[in-house]
C-alpha cells in the first residue's frame, strides 16, 4: 500500500502559479504511472496530467503549455507545476498513483483545493 499527501493548494489570482506536491509514504520506482486529476463543482474527476515510470507524460487538452507533472523518485514526490492560471482551473486536485509492479492497485490521495479568483 501506499499513502498519498497532496500540498500546495490555495488561492491565486488569474495568471498566477502554483506548484502542487503529492508526497508519497513508500518508494515511487515501481508505479506504472503517476497522476494528478482535478474535480470542480458538480462535475466528475478529470485527468489532468500523467506520468509514467518511464517519464512518458500526457496532459489534458486544457492545460498542454501551462502546467507540468514532474516526479522525484529519490524523494518519493510527484509535483504539478501550474502556470498562467485560468478561474476554469479552480478545482479540488488529487494525486492518483497505480502500481506497485509486484500487486498494482488505484491509490488516491485526500485532496488539494486549487482556487483561481480576483
Amino acid at each position: 500500500q501506499v499513502q498519498l499527501v497532496e500540498s500546495g493548494g490555495g488561492l491565486v489570482q488569474p495568471g498566477g502559479s502554483l506548484r502542487l506536491s503529492c508526497a508519497a509514504s513508500r518508494s515511487i520506482d515501481s508505479f506504472y504511472v503517476m497522476a494528478w486529476y482535478h474535480q470542480a463543482p458538480g462535475k466528475e474527476r478529470e485527468l489532468v496530467a500523467r506520468i509514467t515510470s518511464g517519464d512518458s507524460t500526457n496532459y489534458a487538452d486544457s492545460v498542454k503549455g501551462r502546467f507540468t507533472i514532474s516526479r522525484d523518485n529519490a524523494k518519493n514526490t510527484v509535483y504539478l507545476q501550474m502556470s498562467s492560471l485560468k478561474p476554469e482551473d479552480t478545482a479540488v486536485y488529487y494525486c492518483y498513483a497505480y502500481g506497485p509492479r509486484t500487486n498494482p492497485s488505484n491509490y488516491w490521495g485526500q485532496g488539494t483545493q486549487v482556487t483561481v479568483s480576483s
